[in-house]
């Protein structure tokens, strides 16, 4: 019921975004509208609030926030200018009047009395971060303690509101906060999670950790109380951008999974979620089964025979994997894609209650819920979202796997590439993951490489794919990884080279690693669907992929691409 009351708050606001628009004329013209007039309108936000809204290194405003308001732009017909300085400042330049809106802001009943909001775009969860082995607390906890807040941010106006008790620190940024956390100084940040899970990675700031996640609020556009006529052309903007599938786009491209607004009984997403997973194994234990019988005939076969049995055997087990993977990964990915979608609503709706449900339990003692005694399940029923959310995300990574696997052709691959930079954006990317495994991760890039024809994201999936198996490789974090690019003139190819201290490969195995479905590692987790598709990969772009490996010695893997016919070489790369 309380979904279906925000669909219907949701419908009402769009229907009176439309009937605002044409009533523009009939009023007093708002100072900020400039839009009608054809006019810059202008739109404020955080110089450093990644991946919602920042200044990228060309100091462009980048972000979800700010690819939204450039779409809604677009739809809409307006002309806008994007500033983006510390937030303390643009929230006070919007109440001043000196910019029209604010494109992120989370709400409140105290804000609303200030400002108007557009519907949400986005839910921000609110945590409490602490140094790793400190004291965990919940809001309660922070009394009499140093709390570091962004200035001017919806946990600063909280704190002061509710007159939690906490010594409050206020820096400009996120990332100030959490520098100065992770420095020693002062008790708890209080800071949204997203952020600042992203700028822990990209600082480096490995002693952090979030202790709770009290809150979680809705974020959108906020205009100056009043001014309802630029407020009705973002909304509208914004339904427009919902109903096209453009925001989820956005939304999918920064944040990931969209959060929908339907809900599903608890019996149905348990009985979804079982039988996805059971189809899900059921076909890969029977292509598994299926792969070792064919293995054990050809085996059986003279050398020449096998050779080429071997040969017609895998050219028709990839036609039949190939249909039968893309019909498979289509079934699971409507059920899966229902689970994201509404188990996040599910987890929101039981926090809304919770107030509700503690309350009853305070005044009237324990009581049932699904069955069970609400004291127990008042700890269950988010550890049960989250296992469910967490399993449905892997059922997702995984048919993206088979679904990479089973694809039929190649895409683009008339990109000018540098593999220079293409494996710099992938170590970028697995940067947590190399820091975890070794302490030892060098890098050698040559400053003499020639271009390359292909598709940079594919080349940069097989990178990464190379790089996560040599963190798994390790065994402790004194072993190193070591990574170079060169030219090889002579076969005129550029040349990936990326080798471990680990554990190694016996022979028998390192003969089946590009196989599919083939691992060493499959009570951890793995699928052997990485180096298959790494492999296919490779073959597209015409080159090889190969692995020389002794137990105990660890693993060299090569990957040779052809070089461009152009000849510019590669820009010099930091090492």
């Amino acid at each position: 019921m309380r979904i279906e009351h925000r669909v219907t708050r949701w419908l009402v606001a769009i229907a009176a975004c439309l009937v605002l628009i044409p009533l523009q004329s009939w009023g007093q013209e708002s100072p900020s509208a400039r839009g009608d007039r054809g006019d810059t309108i202008v739109v404020g936000g955080d110089h450093y609030h990644p991946p919602y809204e920042f200044l990228d290194e060309d100091g462009q405003p980048a972000g979800y926030n700010v690819e939204l308001t450039r779409a809604i732009a677009e739809v809409m017909g307006i002309d806008v200018r994007i500033e983006l300085a510390t937030w303390g400042d643009m929230r006070e330049r919007l109440e001043n009047g000196e910019i029209d809106a604010l494109q992120g802001m989370s709400y409140s009943d105290e804000r609303a009395e200030q400002f108007d909001f557009a519907p949400s775009h986005a839910i921000v969860h609110q945590s409490i971060f602490a140094r790793r082995g400190d004291p965990v607390v919940d809001v309660e906890g922070l009394r009499d303690k140093e709390v570091i807040v962004q200035r001017g941010d919806i946990m600063h106006d909280y704190l002061i509101e509710h007159d939690v008790g906490a010594k409050l620190i206020t820096v400009d940024t996120h990332a100030d906060a959490l520098r100065a956390l992770a420095s020693g100084q002062h008790d708890y940040a209080l800071v949204a999670n997203l952020p600042a899970l992203y700028l822990s990675r990209e600082l480096g700031l490995t002693n952090l950790v979030p202790v709770a996640k009290p809150f979680s609020l809705r974020y959108g556009y906020a205009v100056k109380k009043g001014n309802s006529n630029l407020l009705a052309q973002f909304s509208e903007g914004l339904a427009i951008l919902k109903n096209t599938g453009r925001h989820q786009a956005i939304y999918d491209k920064w944040l990931g999974p969209l959060e929908g607004t339907h809900g599903i009984p608890w019996k149905k997403v348990g009985q979804v979620g079982a039988a996805a997973s059971a189809a899900l194994l059921l076909i890969l234990g029977g292509i598994v089964v299926w792969n070792r019988m064919l293995k054990r005939q050809v085996a059986s076969r003279t050398e020449e025979l096998r050779q080429h049995q071997q040969q017609l055997i895998q050219a028709d087990k990839m036609t039949s994997l190939g249909i039968l993977v893309s019909g498979v990964a289509h079934e699971i990915n409507n059920p899966s894609s229902l689970l994201l979608l509404n188990l996040p609503v599910l987890r929101d709706a039981y926090a809304d209650s919770r107030e509700i449900l503690e309350a009853h339990y305070r005044t009237h003692g324990d009581f049932t819920l699904g069955g069970l005694a609400y004291s127990r399940m008042r700890e269950e029923i988010p550890l049960m979202l989250d296992e469910m959310l967490e399993g449905t995300q892997r059922i997702k990574r995984i048919v993206g796997d088979l679904k990479d696997f089973a694809r039929q052709g190649s895409a683009d691959l008339g990109e000018t590439l540098d593999l220079n930079q293409v494996v710099i954006t992938a170590v970028r990317l697995v940067d947590n993951s190399i820091r975890k495994a070794t302490y030892r991760f060098e890098t050698h890039y040559a400053t003499d490489l020639p271009p390359l024809k292909g598709n940079a994201q594919r080349i940069e999936q097989v990178v990464i794919n190379l790089v996560l198996n040599a963190c798994q490789a390790l065994d402790s974090t004194e072993q190193g990884i070591f990574l170079a690019t060169r030219h090889d003139r002579v076969k005129r190819c550029v040349v990936l080279e990326i080798r471990d201290q680990g554990r190694g490969i016996d022979p028998e195995s390192l003969t089946l690693l590009t196989d599919p479905f083939f691992t060493t590692r499959r009570e951890c987790g793995g699928t052997g669907l990485g180096l298959s598709v790494s492999s296919g990969i490779v073959r597209e772009h015409h080159g090889t992929l190969e692995f020389d490996s002794r137990l105990g010695e660890g693993t060299t893997v090569t990957l040779a691409l052809p070089a461009s016919a152009e000849t510019t070489p590669s820009r010099p790369a930091p090492s």
